[in-house]
């Protein structure tokens, strides 16, 4: 297993729930991570869908010293750079590249992609990568599509995001080649819009002592 696996599963690892999430004021950024890691999930991936993400991003790796910040939604070589200079620790795309794939051969920061059939997991796979997101796990087959993997692939971990929620996700975490699950339901946008952190903290919480 290279070294950037191992990097990224350690940074992930233990942690049952990945949060996913969209920041649309980048005021809300810091206190949500801070909620977030009083619940136990200081892992969390801020995508890049929105004009404050890469603010929003600076912003928790500078203050929120607990948090372990990542980026998501990455979709080429200039956003990859971007979010590492903006202080993520690891980066999520929703597929795999050869040009994502080179930006991460030449950062220290790990690369986590999205690759959902067999031939994107082996490409994967021959540059090196064990731990791989299954995007968008519910529609592309989940739990079944996983378990079939598990033979022909031995050797491949996921982190499966999309459709996972609070009511499946103990069945994801069950299988023996996931490590853990992404979601954005311990950060609803109501929620975070109306600066219920207390309410974000108690979900987190309750994910955070999902088994694996």
């Amino acid at each position: 297993m290279t070294s950037k696996t191992e990097k990224l599963l350690s940074l992930l690892n233990g942690q049952p729930v990945i949060p996913v999430l969209k920041i649309a004021n980048v005021a809300d950024a810091v206190p949500l991570a801070r909620a977030l890691s009083r619940g136990g999930l200081p892992a969390i991936e801020i995508t890049l869908r929105t004009a404050d993400a890469l603010e929003a991003i600076r912003r928790v790796a500078a203050e929120v010293e607990d948090a372990i910040v990542g980026a998501g939604t990455i979709l080429d070589a200039k956003q990859f750079d971007e979010a590492a200079r903006a202080g993520s620790k690891f980066i999520v795309s929703p597929g795999i590249t050869s040009q994502l794939l080179d930006a991460a051969k030449d950062s220290p920061v790990p690369l986590l992609p999205g690759a959902i059939t067999p031939g994107e997991i082996m490409v994967a796979r021959e540059a090196g990568l064990r731990f791989l997101k299954f995007f968008p796990a519910e529609q592309s087959g989940g739990i079944a599509s996983l378990k079939a993997f598990a033979s022909p692939l031995a050797d491949v971990k996921f982190c499966p995001t999309g459709g996972i929620t609070g009511k499946n996700a103990a069945d994801y975490l069950s299988l023996a080649n996931v490590i853990c699950v992404g979601g954005s339901w311990v950060a609803p946008d109501d929620l975070i819009k109306a600066g219920k952190w207390d309410e974000i903290e108690a979900l987190a919480r309750e994910a955070s002592k999902l088994a694996k």
